[in-house]
């Protein structure tokens, strides 16, 4: 499960779902014009790419408090 937790990993098992589902439901809607269809991708790109920074960052903050605690745990043993 620890591998599931990488940003990377998460984007893109999200990033194939979504094409997939472009794929199936897109093109059997007559009623989206082209640039509503380019619109409805774009959105979903940009939201992916604003969910893998909020990831990164996350689990940036995650590492340093684990590595704080790490410090803090090593200098109460120290003393």
């Amino acid at each position: 499960m620890r591998f599931l937790r990488n940003p990377n990993v998460t984007i893109a098992v999200l990033a194939v779902y979504t094409a997939i589902m472009y794929i199936i439901f897109i093109p059997s809607n007559d009623e989206m014009g082209t640039t509503e269809k380019c619109v409805t991708v774009g959105v979903s790109v940009l939201v992916l790419a604003l969910l893998w920074v909020l990831l990164r960052k996350r689990e940036k903050l995650r590492r340093e408090r684990e590595r704080e605690m790490m410090e803090r745990k090593n200098e109460r043993a120290m003393k």
